[in-house]
């Protein structure tokens, strides 16, 4: 039996305060996709719509287009917000209207407000912006024609994500269909000054020397077959053999005209680790065994357990994927192209970045859910600032 949804009312949304200072930067926002309007006649515009999509980030009865469109009736969403009534077919072509591109400014002036969150002494000698990055597949129905992944009746989008560590949020994405390289999308869009986190996946001779000639720098897992000629060994020191470092060698990389990509020498740190697989597993006597992994860097300033360290950051943006998929509720897309699919994780980005400004701290399922609760009233204000003053002491 399908049940009616319940109508959103004014009591289910509240603390419009807190949506202030992203209300001030989208105004720029406002006469975009205006060029085909000669009547002047729009009613809904691109500040409008993302307000209303961030909003819906942190309001759990807000989970579909149909709900969007109820919030938008309401007169303190209309006042606070400065929204007009949108109508269901507004709202859904503005997925193709508002050119999502010119979201990434936004993010860039949030991402520059951020102070970095408490890390390892170790990592303030990087020098470089400390940056991850992976992709995470968004499905979509089969009859969508855009997205492409494993055959016709298997769909998705793809978001290629960067996500910056000492910050601890994301700060740019990429959509593209779901079969797209990984690589190629990651070499489109290198930039100088960072050093780039990397795993397996990633693992090309090519586009290793292409992050060097970029000048930035690359921490990367490769595989552990990959064939090594080692030109000289580094010695360990007590904190390496502590962090589990097994090796530290300068080294030859790859074989044949492989051998001859890179430009300036490789640096090998032998690491070990536990693996959380299967074929990890001892079924003799159902214990894990120990695994080792082969970390590739052009880096040779750096210690070999401040680099252990860094790629042990890796797996915060598997953290974060899934914080943004399940808890703000990204999975559940929106609209099915590539503009609209885009201007949701956009929206889902600044979602993630107004978190780490009013805490300073990453996102965290417990915050986000102190949000909420502010937002639906169950939580008074004093509530949510002692949850935050409790974060800025940790």
């Amino acid at each position: 039996m399908v049940t009616k949804s319940k109508d959103i009312k004014t009591s289910d949304l509240k603390g419009f305060k807190y949506f202030k200072n992203i209300s001030i930067l989208l105004q720029t926002l406002h006469k975009a996709g205006c060029a085909r309007d000669r009547a002047g006649n729009r009613i809904l515009h691109m500040d409008q719509y993302i307000s209303l999509l961030v909003l819906c980030m942190f309001s759990p009865v807000c989970t579909s287009l149909r709900a969007m469109q109820q919030a938008s009736k309401l007169k303190k969403v209309q006042s606070k917000l400065k929204v007009p009534r949108a109508a269901l077919g507004s709202l859904s072509e503005a997925a193709g209207v508002f050119d999502s591109k010119l979201l990434t400014g936004i993010i860039g002036e949030l991402v520059n407000e951020l102070e970095p969150i408490p890390h390892s002494a170790k990592l303030d000698d990087i020098k470089a912006i400390l940056t991850i990055v992976d992709g995470t597949l968004f499905k979509a129905l089969p009859k969508t024609v855009e997205a492409l992944w494993y055959n016709q009746d298997n769909k998705a989008f793809k978001a290629h994500i960067h996500y910056e560590v000492l910050k601890g949020v994301p700060v740019s994405a990429k959509i593209t269909d779901g079969n797209v390289n990984e690589m190629h999308v990651l070499a489109a869009n290198l930039q100088p000054g960072r050093l780039y986190v990397l795993d397996r996946g990633f693992c090309k001779y090519e586009l290793l020397q292409q992050i060097a000639n970029t000048a930035s720098s690359f921490i990367c897992r490769i595989k552990d077959d990959a064939h090594i000629e080692i030109e000289s060994s580094n010695n360990l020191s007590a904190d390496d053999i502590a962090a589990g470092i097994m090796g530290d060698w300068i080294v030859k990389l790859g074989r044949g005209d492989n051998s001859k990509i890179f430009k300036h020498p490789v640096r090998i740190i032998k690491l070990k680790c536990i693996e959380q697989t299967k074929w990890a597993i001892d079924k003799r006597n159902n214990r894990r065994t120990d695994d080792t992994m082969l970390i590739a860097t052009n880096r040779t300033d750096l210690s070999a357990d401040t680099i252990a360290l860094i790629y042990k950051h890796r797996w915060q943006v598997e953290v974060f994927f899934r914080f943004f998929k399940h808890i703000l509720g990204c999975r559940h897309l929106l609209s099915y192209c590539d503009n609209g699919v885009e201007l949701q994780v956009y929206a889902g980005i600044i979602a993630c970045l107004l978190i780490a400004l009013y805490t300073g701290r990453k996102p965290t399922k417990r915050t986000y859910e102190m949000l909420c609760w502010y937002l639906s009233g169950w939580a008074d204000e004093a509530e949510l600032l002692e949850h935050i003053e409790l974060l800025k002491n940790q």
